[in-house]
């Protein structure tokens, strides 16, 4: 195993930030692998849907109920496109992705997708998680339905692919880090002005 320090990226110069985008369904690991993914990378982690939560001062299922999931998309397509043009490891929500803007983001810098079956994601996530809006119900069967819907999506931007149903947290980071030497040196910066994402709000 390397050292905690053996893998960091470089972050002289003047030029944007690295970025490591973590997409994937709930349940797949996402907040866990993100901090200990930014630690031995020497980068600052941000969560957009804790971000979300703080700007609106409220728990996201409480902006579904209230403003409906357009709105929701709105202000997570703009704390997103912040948090990577700002550069670290970044874990989107679940359904990110599938905002266009977002989507084309993710093309231009280094893009984890950690892929879950609906079996663990549902014990992962538990049962009718108030906290994620889109599961409530029948879990498994939403989760089932979810993962089909959004499979090419997540395949799309991906440049690293880890599979994490028997990983546990540092097994994955360690495969992420080996796949990531293996990446082209021009991947993994992105330069997204302030209005661009005024713009999205």
């Amino acid at each position: 195993m390397s050292e905690p320090g053996g893998h960091r990226l470089d972050q002289t110069g003047s030029g944007p930030a690295p970025v490591i985008a973590i997409i994937g369904a709930p349940g797949s690991g996402k907040s866990t692998v993100g901090p200990l993914l930014a630690a031995r990378l020497g980068l600052d982690f941000v969560d957009v849907d804790e971000v979300i939560s703080r700007v609106e001062g409220r728990p996201i299922s409480d902006i579904f109920a209230t403003d409906g999931e357009p709105y929701f998309r709105r202000v997570e397509a703009r704390e997103t496109l912040a948090a990577l043009a700002a550069g670290g490891v970044v874990s989107l929500g679940g359904g990110a992705p599938l905002t266009p803007s977002i989507g084309q983001a993710l093309d231009r810098v280094r893009t984890v997708w950690l892929e879950v079956s609906a079996r663990t994601a549902s014990g992962r996530v538990g049962l009718n998680d108030a906290t994620r809006p889109l599961l409530l119900g029948n879990v498994h069967s939403r989760m089932v339905r979810l993962l089909a819907e959004r499979r090419p999506v997540y395949a799309a931007p991906a440049d690293i692919h880890v599979v994490t149903d028997s990983l546990h947290p540092g097994q994955i980071v360690e495969q992420i880090l080996v796949e990531l030497q293996g990446l082209p040196e021009d991947t993994g910066v992105i330069e997204t002005s302030a209005n661009e994402t005024r713009e999205q709000s």
